[in-house]
């Protein structure tokens, strides 16, 4: 009598091969959006969620990611994928709120605006501004930066929410012991002094910052306010 089986094996394995091929075209991702995200950019976020030879797969992250996060990545809280059609995805960044950071044995140390150190990093991440002047005697991850006033990060924030209203990047901020505030901008340094006025303060920072693009001396703002304009505004060149 005739054996079947290998004919029938046959069979069993083309229909396989034929489901397992549908699958791989009909659950393909072709559209890819990423939101949240400004430390990474969009095709990095996607190169970290959809890795492996299976990661364009909407069929597998859905199984991958169904009941998780995508975390252990630097600067970022989580990632949460959506799988929005069976040909495209959705990646919600939700990235710490990093407000500045010191530097620490070698070592960038970046913290929120309570103070709580929530990276330590080998690089310097643009756009995040970096503090001088303040003393510590530890600084430990995920817990806070130990200063004697710890005010002083909502003065950074204050501070750098201010840089994004008029669009200024300073290289650093410097604070000194009476918590007076410098900014610097390469061999340029900018006295703003105390927190008063200091809209005002940013406000004609932002209008003279190219007058001193490049130059090396010290801009004094820290008496001005829009009730005081001439007279108040000085800039002293380095000898």
């Amino acid at each position: 009598m005739y054996d079947k089986r290998p004919i029938i094996a046959v069979i069993v394995a083309a229909v396989i091969l034929v489901a397992v091929a549908a699958v791989w075209v009909y659950f393909d991702v072709e559209d890819v959006s990423v939101t949240g995200n400004t430390q990474y950019t969009g095709e990095q976020i996607e190169d970290m969620v959809l890795s492996g030879p299976l990661g364009h797969n909407s069929l597998y992250l859905y199984l991958k990611y169904r009941n998780k996060s995508v975390t252990d990545v630097p600067f970022i809280e989580r990632m949460d994928v959506s799988i929005d059609s069976p040909n495209a995805v959705t990646i919600n960044v939700y990235e710490k709120a990093v407000a500045g950071f010191v530097k620490y044995l070698g070592r960038y140390m970046y913290f929120d605006r309570d103070g709580i150190v929530v990276e330590a990093s080998t690089e310097m991440i643009p756009g995040i501004p970096y503090v001088t002047g303040l003393t510590f005697d530890e600084c430990v991850l995920y817990k806070p930066l130990p200063v004697p006033d710890d005010e002083v990060f909502s003065t950074i924030l204050a501070i750098t929410q201010l840089f994004d209203k008029y669009d200024i990047r300073a290289d650093r901020i410097y604070f000194d012991d009476d918590m007076n505030i410098t900014l610097y901008f390469g061999d340029a340094r900018v006295v703003l002094g105390t927190m008063e006025n200091i809209d005002e303060k940013m406000m004609k920072l932002k209008s003279v910052i190219n007058n001193i693009t490049g130059l090396a001396g010290e801009l004094h703002l820290e008496n001005y306010s829009v009730d005081r304009d001439e007279g108040y505004v000085t800039f002293e060149k380095d000898e």
